[in-house]
């Protein structure tokens, strides 16, 4: 941890000093938000400076307190998308803001007051859109924008998703990224996509993505898309990659060396590890969804473990199951104490007290390498240093009732894939945020944190290069907050 002399001059992103220099609003009745994208980061930063310095009230992140939105370079038909998209979870009787050019902003720092709203102010659609609707304006980073799991153009999204997964499969990282950003674009669109109009103007949408959405609009079906589908490398490294233990390197290796079943891996056990050997056991169980119950479940087991193996430590579901899942493939907890450095030693004794129970199939302890924050990288591929513990759990399980009231036939157990991971209370908040996901928005968060604030951001903290400090947070609305940009809650991150 940094001395406290250092972490406290980083308490908010202008520094506690700065905050408390603020003149004061000289005009409560109006709360003006500035949109960056457009207008820049740079150029926001100075004319936020600048009208609170004159009185004006300048909010960080656009809420209901919001009475004016000021956009610049931004066509009317874009602006109202934008209140389109802000304003889906507007609570009732919420007065959406007035849509106003950069030009009023500038007139009032001139007259040294809010003027009057006038019609050349005005963003807003006079007349109604006709015709097929036009596309959501969309920031560039997918953690700018909200994404549930439902979403209207789920065929053309998995498509270029499956795109993504095959890149990454031949190592492809660039064209791997770019489809799944067009992925998350779509994701993120109010309305469905009918006409290839609609794709003009959104960020990260080049030819090859535009090409795909084209061909299953115009035919239903995309021919690359269908190819992947059906190619006999891909359906292999999908299966092999779904294997507990196995990644990308040790999949493609597999394939041309010319296995192809999972008989064929268990005919050469010499070449898999004990974890994979373990995937490979109890792959049916692996290979099938975790429902919601299972989850409950799992969660009840692992609190009362953790309280028998330290008391007041606290087990936080994270992944997929707490941005709203149903179902997955894996569960995820995250374990701390209140008390700073508790959570030293608990991770043993919990997979102590588990084993005790019978409830560990296969465990793989990966000890922490780190015991305070260390300056992120532009290089670290590395999730976090935590301690943590890769599991297959053998989860009891009820007998069912058939139609009728008779028993069903049901296993006793079903192997469930688990990890267990152990954070310091200091560094929870960023941990949450990290093992939260979603995979492309915590990359997209990470990016963001670099380009445009020139920090660095991982699951143990958020970093200022220049500065050479830590900025201390209590919450994961903290880090946004620093950050700049608008809370978003776990089940909005689903890019």
């Amino acid at each position: 941890m940094l001395p406290k002399r250092r972490r406290a001059r980083v308490g908010s992103p202008g520094g506690a000093a700065a905050s408390s220099a603020l003149p004061p609003t000289l005009f409560p009745g109006v709360s003006v938000y500035l949109v960056e994208p457009r207008m820049g980061r740079s150029r926001r930063a100075f004319l936020t400076r600048l009208a609170r310095s004159k009185g004006f009230r300048v909010l960080d992140a656009c809420s209901s307190e919001v009475t004016h939105v000021v956009m610049e370079r931004t066509s009317a038909e874009e602006a109202i998308c934008w209140q389109e998209r802000n304003g889906e979870t507007a609570p009732p009787g919420y007065t959406p803001p007035a849509l106003l050019d950069i030009s009023w902003l500038t007139e009032s720092l001139a007259a040294g007051q809010p003027v009057p709203v006038e019609c050349r102010h005005r963003l807003e659609v006079a007349e109604p859109r006709k015709g097929p609707p036009s596309p959501a304006w969309m920031p560039p980073y997918a953690c700018q924008r909200p994404t549930s799991l439902t979403h209207h153009n789920t065929s053309l999204s998995e498509a270029l998703e499956m795109l993504a997964e095959a890149a990454g499969f031949e190592g492809s990282e660039s064209r791997l990224l770019a489809f799944c950003r067009a992925a998350s674009v779509l994701k993120a669109l109010p309305r469905p996509v009918t006409a290839l109009s609609q794709l003009q103007g959104l960020p990260h949408f080049g030819e090859h993505s535009f090409r795909v959405v084209q061909e299953l609009l115009e035919h239903g079906v995309c021919e690359e898309v269908e190819r992947v589908r059906c190619s006999e490398r891909y359906r292999t490294m999908k299966l092999f990659t779904q294997i507990f233990g196995v990644g990308v390197r040790t999949a493609d290796r597999w394939y041309r060396e010319g296995l192809r079943t999972l008989d064929d891996l268990q005919e050469r056990p010499q070449k898999l590890t004990q974890q994979q050997k373990a995937g490979l056991q109890h792959h049916q169980d692996l290979s099938t969804p975790v429902q919601r119950a299972d989850v409950e479940a799992l969660q009840q087991l692992v609190e009362a473990a953790v309280g028998q193996a330290l008391p007041g430590a606290t087990v936080t579901l994270t992944g997929g199951f707490r941005r709203g899942k149903l179902q997955g493939h894996d569960v995820d907890f995250l374990i701390t104490h209140p008390d700073e450095g508790q959570e030293a030693g608990l991770l043993p004794r919990l997979m102590s007290c588990l084993q005790d129970q019978g409830l560990i199939l296969y465990h793989q302890h990966h000890h922490s390498r780190c015991d305070a924050p260390s300056p992120p990288t532009r290089q670290s591929r590395t999730m976090d240093n935590f301690e943590r513990s890769f599991c297959i759990f053998r989860l009891p399980q009820p007998s069912g009732a058939a139609a009728g009231g008779a028993l069903s036939p049901c296993p006793a157990w079903k192997a469930v894939r688990v990890d267990l991971v152990v954070a310091p209370i200091s560094q929870f908040p960023f941990a949450l945020l990290g093992w939260t996901g979603s995979m492309l928005f915590q990359r997209e968060l990470r990016r963001f944190s670099r380009k445009e604030k020139g920090w660095l951001l991982n699951s143990h903290g958020l970093f200022d290069p220049e500065q050479k400090v830590f900025f201390h947070v209590a919450s994961e609305e903290d880090i946004f907050r620093h950050l700049g940009l608008e809370y978003l809650p776990p089940e909005q991150r689903n890019a």
